[in-house]
Order: structure tokens, then sequence, then C-alpha cells
């Protein structure tokens, strides 16, 4: 059963378990398909338009080759295209949108944007990130923990996600272990750890009873007996500047490193990250907080652990394509066939 069909995707807790897992089923079926050459194009004639108000490599990328993939063709709409609340209303740009386009992908700050943009468009609308919620990104990081634990049921998964856990991949990750039940650590100074408030706030709820998801500062008891570490950058796009000291400061002994994977107790530990990646000095900002604060061979993540784990990572990354592609199709088809 396609339940994706004409609906909004905006966070992962509007679906189903059984959900999730279909749309992985069949983005891993396309991948195939893409493989062997032998991929049928479902969205011939639709029309799709991105509206990016924070840039992007990688979800830009995923929903454009995804569309082409698939015989879509798609409008790119950045910050200086639009009057997207600045001259024009959300509500009259998604009215308008609405009656031209057959889904909109969304990325930027305020969730509750594009919630207003998916209630006045009428047509689907996609989260390519907000500032609580990364759904397309997870969804991806399920579909390769499946494919290198091909023998293991996701329940049985411990991720450990370490460094900034009030951010939007750590929020869609409690999501992601409500729904499918994997074990979950975040594990970040106090000041960094999701809020009651906030769980409260998003209706998000730690199972207690089964106890598969916690929240701790201390790394070796987050991280024990984990079957992937997860981390992100520390300071994000658009984030303010004069908070970044403090930030850092707190953050340093959070980087993912040869200790903290040894810490695991798991010689056959994975690291994940969702890019982009501070792990060497071969950017600009890189460079800059390396030096600034003294950090020892990366920001995040070290050069060595990103190296051999790079296969992995960039696993992770191709994987967007399949699963936003599995996305715009289920949400456009009503009848999918294996």
């Amino acid at each position: 059963m396609n339940s994706f069909y004409l609906r909004n995707f905006l966070r992962l807790q509007n679906f189903s378990s059984e959900d999730i897992l279909f749309l992985i089923k069949y983005a891993k079926k396309l991948k195939f398909k893409k493989i062997i050459n032998k991929e049928k194009k479902h969205l011939k004639n639709k029309n799709i338009v991105l509206i990016f108000e924070k840039e992007s490599t990688r979800t830009r990328c995923s929903f454009e080759v995804a569309s082409f993939d698939q015989g879509a063709k798609i409008t790119y709409l950045n910050t200086k295209d639009i009057h997207l609340g600045y001259k024009e209303s959300i509500e009259d740009t998604a009215s308008t949108l609405g009656k031209i386009y057959d889904g909109i992908v969304y990325r930027g700050h305020i969730h509750k944007n594009i919630k207003k943009l998916a209630k006045y468009a009428k047509i689907p609308v996609w989260n390519g990130l907000t500032e609580s919620f990364h759904p397309t990104q997870i969804l991806s990081d399920i579909f390769t923990i499946k494919e290198i634990f091909f023998n293991k049921s996701i329940q049985d998964i411990k991720i450990a996600y370490i460094g900034d856990s009030k951010n939007n991949i750590s929020n869609t990750l409690i999501e992601a272990s409500n729904l499918l039940k994997f074990k979950l650590s975040l594990i970040s100074p106090k000041e960094y750890l999701p809020t009651q408030k906030f769980l409260h706030t998003y209706n998000i709820k730690i199972n207690k009873k089964l106890n598969n998801i916690l929240l701790t500062e201390d790394i070796e008891k987050g991280v024990y007996q984990a079957d992937v570490i997860y981390t992100d950058v520390w300071i994000s796009m658009g984030e303010n500047a004069s908070k970044e000291e403090k930030k850092i400061n707190l953050l340093k002994k959070y980087q993912v490193n040869q200790n903290v994977l040894k810490s695991t107790c798991n010689p056959f530990i994975k690291v994940f990250h969702c890019l982009p990646a501070l792990h060497n000095t071969k950017t600009i900002y890189g460079k800059k907080i390396i030096q600034k604060f003294n950090l020892k061979n990366g920001v995040e993540i070290t050069d060595d652990v990103f190296k051999s784990n790079k296969k992995i990572i960039f696993q992770q990354s191709a994987n967007r394509v399949h699963i936003v592609k599995a996305l715009i199709i289920c949400s456009l088809i009503k009848n999918i066939s294996f």
C-alpha cells in the first residue's frame, strides 16, 4: 500500500514504520534498476520546483538527478529568485506554485514555514531540510545501514550520535528511533542535549519502557557497543558567529577520533557523517577553525577516521538520490509495482 500518494513529507513522525520501510525497499529496487540501466521513467510530464533558502550540494543534486532520471522537469529558485515571505506571503507563493507544479521541495530555516507552504500549495511538499528536521537525510542513512548490516534487523542496530544534539539530524534520528525501534544514544555536553521542552513541543516521546534512546554527556557510556558512530558539523550555515567560540570549546572533547572508536569496544564500528565534513585544512573555514581552536587533525571528525570510513560516508551521500527518487514517485504516482 502506497501511503505517500499526494501527501506532504515534512517529518518522519507523520508516517508509520511500515511506510518508512516500504519507501526504503522501493529505493533499493530503484537503485538496482539504475545500476543495470533498466530504470522506468514514472515522472514524465511532471514539473517540480526546488525552493532553496539555504545552499546545498547533496540535497539539490539528489533531487535534481532523481527528477531527471525519472523524466520530470525541475525549476530551481533561491532567495534571489523568489519573494517568499519578503514581497509576497508564503500563502500567496504556495497558491501560485501549487497551480503550476506537481510538487515542491523546500530547504530553509523555520519549520513552520514549510508547514504553511504545505497547507496552501495543495500539492505534495517535501522537506529538503529545516532547522528542526532533515528527513531525507535520515532515510538515506537508514537505507545505508540496511545495506551494510544486511544480516541484522534494524531493531538490533545501535547508533551513537556525538556532537551537537540540538540540530535537525539528531531530532530526526529521535523520530526514526521511535518509529523503527533501533537503539540511539545522543552524546553531547548538557548545553547541546535536547531539552524536555523541545521533546514536548514536537511531540517526540522517548520510550523509557523499551529504553532504546539515551541522552548523555558521557562519551564512553554513549558509544559502548555501538554499530554506528554518527556526527555532523558543529557550526551550521547561517548560525550566529558570536556563539562559535563558546560552542566549539564545549564540543572539543566530542570530536570523533580513534579514542572514541576504541570506546565502542566494537572492532567493526562504522562511522557516518552527513557532510560537509571539516576533517582537514583543505577548506577555508575548516583551516580557520582548526588553527583558531588548536584542534588536532580535524574539527568534528579527525582526518584519519574520515578517510578510513569515506567509502561508507559517500555511500550515505549517493543513496540520497535513490531515497528522494522513491519519495517523489510514491508521492505523485498512486500505484507502485515492485
